[in-house]
């Protein structure tokens, strides 16, 4: 019995982390897999929702701010709502830019909010990160088995939500609009469709979706610290989404689970493997192994485990697409 709890633990604090990341995944495959914008930022918008809800809902950090400690639920809200402005505002002229500059621009802004929250000790903890984050029903559940279980209902309710919703968008005339604006915005923009609005629209929701993914995280861990949020952990989700399938919802949500079961497994591999004088490059041989899965999916499997569904359409209109 002893361990079969601990093998539960252990499962659940592992799903837990792979939802998280798939609803960050689900946002990164709206704003590339669909729209076909080339954000290599993403660590910078998780970050964000990961900072504003931990500060506006743990007590101590509220103080600094001359707030008070926010229900966990307005965290999550807020950071929906910060990381949204953030793309709005980071959007709004990156995205008038071409591709390759759009990813120096979004890489660029990750490395400033990281560099911020390393060196605003006063507001974030510096180096020593936000401690004792609120958890969700941690005064009814304590914080053993049931509370990991109860944690790992809701954020795979959030995914479902999440992924739901995105569907609904995608299926519908606007999310039509994206892939036709994906495939040739000059045609798109000739038949009267404002090819930078709808950029933008879908440059938002998706940051929204990698602010919710990062406050999930951090209530779920306790605390966070600017370390977290390093570029390894965008190459980690475009892993996912090129691994499960860009273009696809349900490949996105594929490619988190299996990536991050790579990822763990290869850790403890690797761990049991090189001596304990040379454990500090078993972090750096799990990048390799990484980007030896992506080169054999980009082989084997080009469109990812799960490819993407709906067929390109060249009609941008507000109808059904022709049959």
């Amino acid at each position: 019995m002893p361990d079969l709890l601990g093998w539960l633990s252990y499962g659940s604090f592992f799903l837990v982390f792979a939802s998280s990341f798939a609803i960050i995944a689900l946002g990164l495959n709206l704003q590339w897999g669909f729209t076909g914008l080339f954000n290599v930022g993403v660590a910078g918008f998780v970050a964000l929702g990961a900072y504003t809800s931990a500060l506006l809902t743990t007590p101590e950090t509220a103080d600094r701010i001359g707030g008070f400690g926010w229900p966990v639920a307005l965290g999550w809200l807020a950071a929906m709502g910060i990381s949204g402005l953030a793309g709005l505002l980071v959007g709004a002229v990156a995205l008038r830019l071409r591709h390759d500059y759009l990813a120096i621009t979004t890489f660029g802004i990750a490395v400033t909010i990281q560099l911020v929250a390393n060196n605003a000790t006063a507001l974030t903890g510096g180096p020593f990160g936000v401690q004792f984050i609120p958890k969700p029903m941690q005064a009814w559940l304590g914080t053993g088995l049931a509370w990991n279980l109860a944690y790992l209902a809701l954020s795979l309710l959030l995914l479902g939500v999440a992924y739901l919703a995105l569907e609904k968008l995608v299926r519908s005339p606007w999310g039509r609009v994206l892939r036709a604006i994906r495939e040739d915005e000059d045609a798109a923009a000739s038949l009267g469709k404002r090819a930078f609005l709808f950029r933008l629209q879908s440059f938002v929701i998706g940051s929204m979706l990698m602010g919710l993914g990062g406050a999930v995280y951090a209530h779920f861990v306790g605390y966070i610290a600017p370390e977290d949020f390093l570029p390894i952990l965008t190459f980690q989700l475009w892993a996912m989404l090129i691994v499960g399938g860009s273009g696809n919802n349900r490949g996105a949500i594929l490619g988190a689970f299996v990536v991050w079961i790579f990822w763990a497994g290869a850790g403890a591999m690797l761990r049991g493997w090189i001596p304990a004088a040379e454990q500090a490059r078993a972090a750096a041989l799990q990048v390799v192994l990484i980007g030896v899965l992506i080169a054999l999916m980009l082989v084997l499997r080009p469109r990812g485990l799960l490819g993407e569904e709906i067929a390109v359409s060249r009609h941008v209109g507000d109808g059904e697409p022709p049959r």
